[in-house]
């Protein structure tokens, strides 16, 4: 059973920063493209970031480039993002996602980010 569970959410004064964690099971991690994407309320949900199998090659959405960055432990079966300088606009449910990059097989439930004025 392929699971993906992210963690790391929480309320943060804007400015400050977080660390999101999304654990992978049930296939070979080191395979598969990674990724994150957001949903605010009323919003469809949208990429934010995406790292290839090795780590070597990342792509961000033009709204977080410079302040999130993803990276990725294969050996943990684990991808980050670490989220600085965090604006209000920046509240959302994240999910991380895994696939082929051009299709995501598999998404996890979200965790809830909130920046606050």
């Amino acid at each position: 059973q392929i699971q993906l569970v992210e963690s790391g959410g929480g309320l943060v004064q804007a400015g400050g920063s977080l660390r999101l964690s999304c654990a992978a099971s049930g296939r070979t991690f080191s395979l598969y493209v990674m990724g994150w994407f957001r949903q605010a309320p009323g919003k469809d949900r949208e990429f934010v970031a995406r790292i290839d199998w090795s780590g070597r090659s990342t792509n961000y959405a033009d709204s977080v480039k410079g302040r999130f960055t993803i990276s990725r432990d294969n050996a943990k079966n684990t991808v980050y993002l670490q989220m600085n300088n965090l604006k209000p606009e920046d509240t959302a449910v994240y999910y991380c996602a895994q696939g082929m990059g051009v299709r995501w097989d598999y998404w996890g439930q979200g965790t809830q980010v909130t920046v606050s004025t």
